[in-house]
């Protein structure tokens, strides 16, 4: 049957695919592919972590034996019965295969996924007794992930299976191709996403997450469709079913007909000439009808992001998040060596033009790793993160300031601080950058000069911004965190994102003021945040004074094509009309240019 879910638009376009779900579970479960040469020993593996299981429950039989009624009742071994027939169940071990020859699924990844299905066979029985049964299924399941734990390697491998997109009349009549994918999952982390990042994936879609959230920025970066704040998806869509995600409105449609699947079969035809259009546009200068010049630049999260900021046809990168540098690391963290070669690669990959590289930025909605989440906290986005963080480990931060000024001997590059508020905040930074230089000094370690950068993302460092022009070279505005603290609105919570308003006009006036103040003292100034990658902010931008974007690469295009058509002599006057109104939303639809 053919029902819809909605959500919240966060990458646009459409994917057609099967479902895959990423079940949750009490034990941390890698989700991985292997290469098909693997599968014998995989398969080995899901029957050696077994068999440990098995094994466990035979020496527990034989201690109850030994045992008196009272200490051993009779329904625990009853119970043990129980488990080892589900152990042995032929479903569960046919299954299991299944999902590792043919979907190259890990034996973790494999054994969730078929654990979820048989789950709802049970769901679906009228005996209660059986349906309980399900609650021992899940306790076999999970001891037998306990025994392959920390066995399986991290590394997210590329399927050795085609990945080519099915024709129309392929979905429309033949279920055995090989299609696409879709992911599903409750929640994923940004460390989750960059492992996704270069897999066989079509779309995902989360039960959570808001439209700014960092796993929702990743997937705009990965240029996927996506939608998040589904709530219920997945425990609503089951394993390989049919899934049609719409990017542009927020929907997921499961189990589509025939008629359905067609119709966005077309959508996604004209999804893919409408960006062949735009590639058009790939050599042409940015520039206004009236003759004004816009810096588009990239926002990239990897080294290896270097190569396509240039096929989009970005001016340099205006963000580097370092922080994925870190992620899912077990506490590990990069040295200087290894920070070293990963900006000189970006540095280098970019070919002369600048690299904006931001310092880490972790906390809140971007742990280290997904064990490292803060619950000690009722606000972690309100608590030691960032610039906040850095200072606190001061042999961290100067680790990574050292590694950015030894790549700036390759290239130019800016370094950029985020979250700053704070005059104590912002001398203690400057004197660690000094501390930086003197120990490469001393040492005879070759680095270049930078341009020295604050993030604006508090409303204090906005209502503050002269203070930050006597210190910095240039200013970025991050619009994510200073919409979001601006209106007291977590970002990665879905049931407020209703709420996350970028035309707020508190936020407007944020924006516009530091843009403002950025030009009267002829000092550099860029958005960073999503609203630079939004084409229907991109006009109400201009004509506030903004001459430089940085977004993910795959929006660059389509910004540049806004800026082609745009005039900012008459959209200064409009920009300002904008700003100073009651509703900022009403004035933009009645007078848009």
């Amino acid at each position: 049957m053919t029902f819809a879910i909605h959500g919240l638009t966060v990458s646009r376009g459409v994917a057609i695919g099967r479902a895959v779900l990423v079940a949750s579970s009490r034990v941390d479960v890698a989700h991985y592919f292997i290469e098909a040469g693997d599968v014998a020993a995989e398969i080995d593996r899901a029957r050696k972590g077994r068999d440990a299981v098995v094994e466990e429950i035979h020496r527990l039989q034989e201690t109850i034996t030994h045992m008196g009624p009272k200490e051993a009742p009779h329904e625990l071994a009853a119970l043990l019965d129980v488990h080892l027939m589900l152990l042995q169940d032929e479903e569960l071990v046919r299954g299991v295969k299944h999902w590792i020859t043919d979907r190259l699924y890990n034996a973790e990844w494999a054994l969730t996924t078929q654990l979820e299905i048989i789950v709802r066979q049970f769901d679906e029985m009228e005996d209660e007794y059986l349906r309980e049964r399900k609650a021992d299924l899940e306790q076999i399941a999970e001891r037998t992930l306990r025994a392959m734990k920390g066995t399986a390697s991290p590394m997210v491998v590329q399927p050795s299976r085609s990945t080519r997109k099915p024709s129309q009349q392929d979905l429309l009549l033949d279920d055995t191709v090989d299609v696409p994918l879709v992911l599903i999952a409750h929640d994923l982390s940004p460390a989750d996403m960059l492992q996704f990042k270069q897999s066989v994936f079509a779309g995902f879609i989360t039960d959570v997450g808001g439209k700014t959230s960092h796993t929702a920025i990743v997937a705009r970066s990965m240029d996927i469709p996506a939608v998040v704040g589904a709530r219920t998806a997945s425990q609503l869509v089951r394993q390989d079913d049919w899934v049609i995600i719409d990017g542009d409105a927020g929907v997921v449609i499961i189990d589509p007909s025939s008629i359905i699947l067609a119709e966005y079969g077309f959508k996604q035809r004209q999804v893919e000439l409408e960006r062949g259009r735009l590639l058009r546009l790939l050599n042409t200068p940015a520039v206004t009808m009236d003759g004004e010049k816009v810096q588009l630049l990239a926002n990239i999260e990897m080294p290896e992001d270097a190569q396509a900021a240039l096929k989009s046809g970005a001016l340099g990168v205006g963000l580097f998040r370092s922080e994925f540098l870190f992620m899912g690391r077990q506490s590990r963290l990069p040295d200087e060596e290894e920070q070293y070669q990963a900006y000189k690669r970006a540095v280098e990959g970019m070919q002369g033009l600048p690299v904006t590289i931001r310092t880490v930025d972790v906390g809140a909605d971007k742990p280290l790793d997904n064990s490292q989440r803060d619950t000690a906290h009722l606000n972690p986005a309100l608590g030691l993160r960032a610039i906040r963080w850095s200072l606190a480990d001061p042999a961290m931060f100067l680790t990574q300031l050292r590694a950015i000024l030894r790549a700036a001997a390759h290239g130019q590059v800016h370094l950029l601080v985020p979250m700053l508020a704070h005059a104590s905040e912002i001398r203690q930074t400057l004197s660690h950058i000094d501390h930086a230089r003197a120990t490469l000094d001393n040492k005879g370690i070759a680095y270049g000069p930078v341009k020295i950068g604050a993030m604006i993302e508090i409303p204090a460092a906005a209502l503050n911004v002269k203070l930050f022009l006597k210190h910095f070279d240039f200013l970025s505005i991050g619009t994510n965190d200073l919409i979001q603290y601006t209106l007291a609105i977590d970002r990665a919570d879905e049931s407020v994102a209703h709420l996350y308003d970028p035309l707020h006009p508190a936020v407007l006036r944020l924006v516009s003021e530091t843009i403002a103040e950025c030009r009267a003292q002829g000092k550099d100034v860029s958005v960073c945040g999503e609203m630079a990658g939004d084409v229907s902010l991109t006009r109400l931008l201009l004509g506030m004074g903004l001459r430089s974007f940085s977004m993910h690469p795959a929006q660059i295009l389509a910004i540049k094509q806004e800026v082609l058509r745009s005039d900012t002599t008459k959209l200064a006057p409009w920009a300002r009309r904008v700003c100073q109104a009651e509703d900022p939303v009403r004035e933009m639809a009645s007078k848009a240019l």
